[in-house]
This record gives C-alpha cells, structure tokens and sequence, in this order.
C-alpha cells in the first residue's frame, strides 16, 4: 500500500481566503501592490484566490503588525487575518490538499510486548478519538469491556466522566470531542502514540498514523485492510497470562487443558481475517457505559 505524499504547490493563484472589507484594507495597508486583487471597492465578505508565497506574506506581515496595533478593532482584524491566512495555508500542503469529505486516515496498529507481533492496518474517516477507539477495538478484536485512554505528545486522552478518578490534579484531554484530524501532523507525516485498554491486564498499543489519502467512490469505510494473528481472551492476565494460556491450550496432558477450553473453547492464535473484522468495524462495538 502507497500512501500519497503530498508537496507545496508553488505559485499558484488557487488558495482561498475569506476576508471582510475592513480586514482587506488592513491587508491592503500592509501590501498596497494587492489592492487590485483585494476588491476594496466592494462590501462585505469576500473570498480571494492568492498565490501561497502572497498568503505567506500577508501572514508575516499581519504577526509583525499586531504588536503595534493602534487600537482594539485593528488588533482583531490582524488576528483574523493571521487565522484566515494560516488556514489556507495549511490546506494547501499536507493533509489539506484532500477535502475533508473525501480524506482518509490510515493507522497501523500493533499490540506492544507480544510476539509473533498481533496487529492491524486499517482506514478511517475522521471522527471523534471516542469513535477511533472503538474502531481500534473491533480492529483488535476487544469487547469494549474495560476502561481506555490515549497518551499522545505527553497527553492523556479519555472520557473525563469515566476516567476521573476523584484526586485534584486529574487531568485529560477530552476524547469525546477531540477528533482525529486535530492530532495528526498537517503535513502528513508518519506520528505515533499510545492506546491502552484495559488498566488490569494492561494492553498497551502502539498506534501509527501513516498517512492521508482519498477515498475510493467504490468502497465503504471504515476499512480492515491487513494484519496479523488474533487477539488474546479478553481478561486473560496481559501478556504473561496469555502466554500461560497458549501453553496450557497447546498441551492436551496440561491439568488444565480440558479446564481452559471449555472456559474460551478452541483457540488459533494465529487466525485472522481481514474481511471478517472489517464487517466488525462497520457493525460497531456497544457502549461499555451501558452495563454499568
């Protein structure tokens, strides 16, 4: 699988920005060689097509004349203009060069501490980090049974209703609102963090984001596109309760044998199917916070 890569557009008047009146005479003060291409003779919003090395400029400008800003309404027109200019800019690079609608996020993600390695490639749609865990949890093959979090950049994300446990100093990021497209790198680099699931057994996962691309007209997401080996018994002990448990299961004169199958019944470690787990993904997962 390639994932696009994706450069700047060089001197192409087709970025986008969307000025009021009284912030394009602001842009035409700090750049009067543009006042033909700001419409000053016309009200209200526009939106203009700039070349990016104009946007930069207009951007640098704007910063450099904040700080000197005669007055309130001046000072908010500049900061508009920065946030104005710098959205277009970044959606002319990176990840913004595929709109929103028809962007993809591809992730893989591996079970740390667990050889032969478990893990899954899988394309999304951009959602909520609540929503992505539970497309990890299908992916994966977890029941949504147990409490989870993210840990990205030195931050924890979760759901602070669930996740607080009641000190002062509790602190996360909420998951419920904070969306995939918020995390990742603009320009579309390879990024990685960490999804644990599970507090007891403590599943950690190492969750790589790879890239962005388009989606094909012709195909529903999200999407399992590959992987490897099937995932542990939910609260098996972590990984050196799994590993008991594959010794156990592997040996028919184990004590235990007869006990730990009909308990999980028989078990392939190294089964997987990815168009089974897609189907999964699509079906979605139950809201742990209903058996509580």
């Amino acid at each position: 699988m390639t994932i696009k890569k994706f450069g700047r557009r060089m001197s192409e008047p087709t970025l986008n920005a969307r000025f009021t009146h009284a912030q394009r005479r602001v842009v035409g003060e700090l750049m009067p060689h543009l006042a033909d291409q700001l419409l000053l003779d016309t009200s209200n919003q526009r939106t203009l097509a700039f070349a990016l090395e104009e946007l930069e400029a207009i951007q640098q400008k704007a910063h450099e004349a904040i700080r000197h800003a005669a007055n309130g309404i001046v000072r908010n027109s500049l900061r508009h203009i920065i946030d104005a200019t710098t959205k277009a800019i970044e959606n002319s690079e990176g990840i913004g060069v595929i709109s929103s609608s028809e962007r993809l996020y591809q992730f893989k993600i591996t079970l740390m501490d667990w050889e032969p390695l478990i893990w899954r490639r899988i394309q999304v749609k951009n959602s909520t980090l609540d929503k992505f865990h539970e497309h990890i949890q299908s992916a994966m093959g977890w029941t949504n049974s147990h409490l989870h979090q993210f840990e990205i950049d030195g931050e924890r994300y979760g759901d602070p209703e669930i996740l607080d446990d009641g000190f002062a100093d509790f602190h996360c990021v909420d998951s419920t609102v904070t969306k995939i497209s918020a995390i990742v790198p603009k320009d579309g680099s390879r990024f990685g963090f960490i999804y644990q699931y599970d507090f007891g057994d403590n599943w950690v996962h190492e969750v790589v984001f790879e890239g962005c691309l388009c989606t094909d007209p012709g195909q529903r997401y999200p999407l399992c596109l590959e992987g490897e080996s099937a995932c542990p018994p939910e609260d098996i002990g972590g990984v050196w309760g799994y590993a008991e448990f594959l010794e156990v299961i592997g040996d028919p004169k184990h004590e235990q044998h007869q006990e730990f199958l009909e308990w999980r019944g028989p078990f392939a470690p190294e089964e997987f199917d990815a168009g089974k787990t897609t189907k999964l993904m699509r079906r979605g997962l139950p809201d742990w916070r209903q058996s509580l």
